[in-house]
């Protein structure tokens, strides 16, 4: 199911298309993120690029483009109005859940050369928490709710989510050095 709708596949039911692809009701839907978008340059989507590489542990996403891989974490007012408004995550959509806090987890440690450990607790209803710990210290607390819509509105806007969430741990471990230190 993905990120709304059906989608048809000659040779796998991958959550990430290798282009435009078809719903099976006969609608095209066309790739929200470009070759050329300039977020895809940061070090973000590079992190983001590697912890979706680490999810396809079957190698089907192995010829896919940064873009392509990054494309299902957009929702454009079509796709978002293809998702119900009640409805349970697929697998794919929690995988991008984690993928989303493994990274922001992975450039806290890049960071403060201190680990963070990323704690994703989901429902089968899509209701769930996500904490990052840096030693004794959360750095993030975020209620999830409605995981099964889980998106933005464009790249630059999963950044800014990225780069808000960063900041505030970062302050957070700069005035409770003592704690994340344990």
């Amino acid at each position: 199911m993905g990120f709304g709708g059906e989608f048809r596949f000659p040779h796998c039911t991958s959550p990430m298309p290798p282009q435009d692809y078809e719903y099976l009701n006969g609608e095209t839907t066309m790739n929200a993120v470009t070759i050329d978008d300039p977020v895809l340059t940061t070090d973000f989507a590079a992190e983001m690029v590697k912890q979706m590489r680490a999810l396809d542990s079957y190698g089907v996403w192995e010829g896919y483009t940064p873009a392509q891989l990054l494309d299902p974490f957009v929702l454009t007012p079509e796709r978002k109005k293809e998702i119900p408004v009640v409805g349970d995550p697929d697998e794919e959509t929690m995988a991008r859940v984690k993928a989303f806090y493994n990274a922001i987890s992975i450039l806290i440690e890049k960071e403060c050369s201190l680990m963070a450990i990323p704690m994703i607790v989901l429902s089968h209803e899509g209701f769930g928490r996500v904490l990052i710990t840096v030693g004794k210290l959360v750095v993030v607390d975020r209620t999830l709710r409605d995981v099964h819509r889980f998106g933005f509105a464009s790249l630059s806007k999963l950044k800014d989510e990225a780069d808000k969430l960063l900041s505030i741990a970062l302050e957070l471990i700069g005035e409770h050095s003592k704690v994340a230190g344990l």
